[in-house]
């Protein structure tokens, strides 16, 4: 039996990919920048500010939180959602440590 895509790469190539596909998508990038922005937030007001269906906002609010970008507390009929600090900042410290790998390379492609 042959190997999964997953298996072929390390635990931290997958979990970075995991990582970015979590935020691979406009509406969730949308979702996240209104969450900072506002500090919290009802899944309702994300429906007047984004422009999106109802179960749309839904569907990417679930994306976020199974990635454990955010979380929710329920009040009442409502979900009030925030920014996971702790793994807000676990994704800082993997991404900057993705990006300040790339050195300039002073004859590449010209």
């Amino acid at each position: 039996m042959g190997l999964t895509k997953s298996e072929i790469f390390t635990e931290r190539q997958n979990r970075l990919s995991s990582m970015m596909k979590a935020l691979a998508h406009p509406a969730r990038i949308a979702i996240v920048q209104h969450l900072i922005k506002t500090n919290a937030c009802i899944c309702g007001d994300l429906v007047d500010e984004l422009g999106l269906a109802q179960p749309t906002i839904s569907q990417h609010l679930k994306e976020l939180k199974n990635a454990g970008l955010i979380k929710g507390t329920i009040e009442g009929t409502s979900v009030c959602y925030c920014i996971d600090e702790k793994t807000w900042k676990m994704y800082q410290k993997e991404f900057a440590a993705f990006f300040v790998t790339y050195q300039a390379a002073t004859n590449c492609c010209k």
